[in-house]
């Protein structure tokens, strides 16, 4: 297996801040090789809103993931503790919120 809130929300509060800078747009979670990215740009890839029930569509936001090698596009949204990915083939999965990280450029 690969409630509303707006990243920024969702940022300032696993910060635990409302300042919000313009680097921290973005959220990863990391896991070797693997990871997702997760933007506030609403979700809109039709293959991914497909799949998703229209009433919720307005939740979801854009994310992309490289898992083992390749690269996928994914909508995600808050669900209680955790956010819900719902990817362009139809797979889905969950990621606990503790798990998300405001990137490191380097």
């Amino acid at each position: 297996m690969r409630a509303t809130a707006l990243l920024p929300v969702l940022c300032a509060a696993l910060l635990g801040t409302t300042a919000w800078s313009a680097h921290a747009d973005d959220l990863v979670v990391n896991e070797g090789q693997d990871s997702i990215r997760f933007t506030d740009a609403a979700c809109s890839n039709e293959a991914v809103l497909n799949r998703i029930e229209p009433a919720a569509r307005a939740l979801f936001r854009t994310a992309s993931a490289t898992l083992q090698g390749q690269r996928y596009t994914a909508c995600w949204s808050v669900v209680s503790s955790a956010v819900v990915l719902v990817y362009e083939d139809g797979d889905q999965g969950l990621v606990p919120m503790s798990k998300l990280k405001v990137p490191v450029d380097i």
